[in-house]
Order: C-alpha cells, then sequence, then structure tokens
C-alpha cells in the first residue's frame, strides 16, 4: 500500500506522467544517486568534525559536478525515450515542455 501511495504522489507533484526504465537505466540512475548521497553524508560530516572551509568546498564541488553529470545522463536518456516518441506520435508540446526544462536547468 505504501508503494501506491508513493506513486500518487509523484503523480501529483509530477503532472501525472510518469516514466517506465529499463533496468539497467533505474540501476545507473539509483547507483549514481547513492554515490551522491554518500558524497552528502560526508560533507556533513565535515561540517560536524570542523574540517577546514575549503577542503569542504572542494567536496561541494565535486558532488555538484555529480549532479551535473546525472543530469547530463538523464537529460540524454529523456531526448531518446519520452521526447523521440512524442514528436514521433505528433505531439510538439513536447518540444515547449524541453525548451522550459532547459530553460530552468540553465539558470
Amino acid at each position: 500500500m505504501e508503494d501506491i501511495n508513493k506513486t500518487e504522489d509523484m503523480k501529483e507533484c509530477c503532472g501525472g506522467r510518469t516514466k517506465e526504465r529499463t533496468e539497467k537505466e533505474y540501476r545507473d540512475l539509483i547507483n549514481r544517486l547513492s554515490r551522491i548521497e554518500g558524497q552528502v553524508r560526508g560533507v556533513k560530516r565535515m561540517v560536524e568534525q570542523d574540517v577546514y572551509c575549503t577542503d569542504i568546498l572542494v567536496q561541494v564541488s565535486a558532488i555538484n559536478a555529480a549532479l551535473n553529470s546525472f543530469n547530463k545522463v538523464l537529460l540524454a536518456e529523456h531526448l531518446r525515450t519520452c521526447v523521440a516518441e512524442d514528436i514521433r506520435a505528433g505531439k510538439e508540446e513536447s518540444i515547449d515542455e524541453l525548451v522550459a526544462t532547459l530553460q530552468k536547468l540553465m539558470k
């Protein structure tokens, strides 16, 4: 039942759209996020242990790079699947959605 509630919560926050991913794509994304999560926990420990500021900043920069890499992988897969399928189906509004998303990413 909890999984159903999570799915319903995601539909509410994500405009009702979902994406079925291959097992490989799913594993890759989850592994990347798990590594990023570990990096963030590491930075939290650094702050708790009063580590020198520049050492923390270097680690935060690595987290930013990992998030950017995650975004690139996810965006590429989105273009290859969701956007391409929508365009083939004549759903031109997918292009407007992509442009809006890219504008948000480039802030």
